[in-house]
């Protein structure tokens, strides 16, 4: 939203007004001025996305009586009271009432430019505030793979656009950036909403488990098999087979998981039997399989006949445009959750969202915005930057221990998704655990009971 530094500038003294009209231009505002106050009224509506400033002293409906108005019109609207020496007291009343400030005569130029510098920037923030609730407010169903950026809109109209094909689906993209959400909205805007959404994590998994949750098996298939069990496969049939972290899934199953895709039939263990499948299968990898490098023990064979369509979702630090408008999403959704009042966006806190790379994508901005709903998304930044006479090795350990803390109370204890948003692998997280000593189940135990 572009945002325009505009001034409304009340004075009933001709020579004044347009004095003071010169200033501000040359200070890059746009300036439109009033004679009185009835016209100021006139033109102005909540939606201004500037400053008003008003003399106190005015025949008719003076600065005073205009200034209450406006707070009537938009509480938010910043109004600057111009006052002589008497005027003083009244002027200080005012600002208790809600004046963002007043400026007694004879003043500096400098003076009054800074005041409106001030409060055009608290102005600007409050309608980029205001813009943002109401983006959410008017998001349709695409509501949760939300964006303005190109991007964004151009994956939500791919993804509308092979909803329906009934092909298999291949989504990229790294940790935390919503595949999950994709495959999702596939199933949702395609003919198989009707069907079962059937979501697997191939890494969650060992190797032992991976094939019966997969095909299902028979009484009696192995040890401990006292029933029959219906695998994911063929309790998705009709509907669309999620596999996430496919990269991550054991080669005898990829193998088997090929034959499925090529014949559309499952041989549950134990049995000979085969049964058909109408199945649709959607895969999401954190990695690019098309790279050989990163494909490691992932088939080739398997990655062509999955990679019928190819869509990949960028990771935030190339869609920083959409952070805000994500942002207040998460930390309404936080709020009401907590039963708390989600607070308005500082200057401060959008320099620090439009700053970090966020290397844990939206999961790791939806976090954040939890921390920020409890009250707690700046005490890091403060810690850092408080002085210490610790050496630098010190300084870096006591920063590192910060982090994986921040990480583990964000994620409530989960490994696997603490080290994601770290970016370590596990054996490395443990050992740092150890190091700092840092207990995981501290934060297990302190999650919110209104996220359990």
């Amino acid at each position: 939203m572009e945002f325009q530094p505009s001034v409304a500038f009340v004075d009933d003294d001709d020579d004044l007004r347009n004095a003071n009209r010169q200033t501000l231009e040359l200070a890059g505002f746009a300036v439109t001025p009033f004679a009185d106050a009835l016209g100021a009224l006139r033109f102005l509506t909540a939606d201004f996305a500037g400053v008003v400033v008003t003399d106190v002293r005015m025949p008719h409906i003076d600065g005073l009586e205009l200034f209450r108005r406006l707070r009537a019109l938009d509480p938010d609207l910043p109004v600057i009271l111009i006052t002589g020496h008497g005027d003083i007291d009244m002027a200080v009343a005012a600002m208790q009432e809600g004046a963002y400030d007043f400026i007694a005569k004879p003043y500096a130029a400098d003076r009054l430019v800074q005041s409106i510098v001030r409060a055009a920037e608290k102005r600007r923030l409050i309608m980029e505030n205001r813009h943002l609730r109401l983006a959410l407010e008017s998001s349709d169903e695409t509501l949760p793979l939300i964006g303005q950026t190109p991007a964004m809109q151009h994956l939500r109209q791919m993804l509308r656009h092979v909803a329906n094909a009934d092909v298999d689906v291949l989504i990229a993209g790294e940790t935390g950036t919503g595949k999950d959400v994709a495959a999702g909205l596939l199933h949702e805007w395609s003919r198989r909403k009707q069907g079962n959404f059937v979501a697997l994590n191939c890494g969650a998994l060992p190797e032992t488990v991976i094939e019966s949750e997969l095909f299902g098996h028979e009484a009696g298939a192995f040890t401990g098999a006292q029933k029959r069990r219906v695998g994911r496969i063929e309790h998705a049939s009709g509907g669309t087979l999620f596999l996430d972290e496919i990269e991550s899934m054991p080669l005898s199953t990829q193998v088997k998981l090929l034959r499925v895709l090529e014949t559309r039939e499952i041989t549950p263990l134990g049995t000979n039997e085969h049964r058909p499948v109408d199945l649709r299968v959607v895969a999401a990898a954190k990695v690019d399989l098309g790279s050989a490098q990163q494909r490691a023990n992932f088939r080739e064979d398997l990655f062509y006949r999955l990679n019928v369509v190819t869509v990949s979702i960028p990771p935030l630090r190339e869609r920083k445009d959409d952070i805000p408008l994500l942002f207040t999403h998460f930390l309404q959704r936080a709020a009401a959750r907590f039963k708390t009042e989600p607070p308005r966006m500082s200057a401060s806190l959008r320099l620090r969202l439009m700053e970090h790379d966020w290397p844990g994508n939206v999961r790791e901005l939806s976090h954040f915005a939890e921390r920020v709903a409890l009250g707690l998304g700046d005490m890091d930044t403060a810690q850092v930057s408080q002085p210490t006479n610790k050496s630098l090795p010190e300084a870096m350990e006591q920063h590192e221990a910060r982090l994986i803390r921040d990480a583990l109370s964000a994620n409530h204890g989960d490994v696997r998704a603490t080290i994601e948003v770290l970016g370590i692998a596990r054996k490395t997280f443990y050992d740092k655990l150890q190091r700092h000593g840092i207990d995981r189940a501290d934060y297990a135990r302190s999650k919110p009971a209104a996220l359990l």
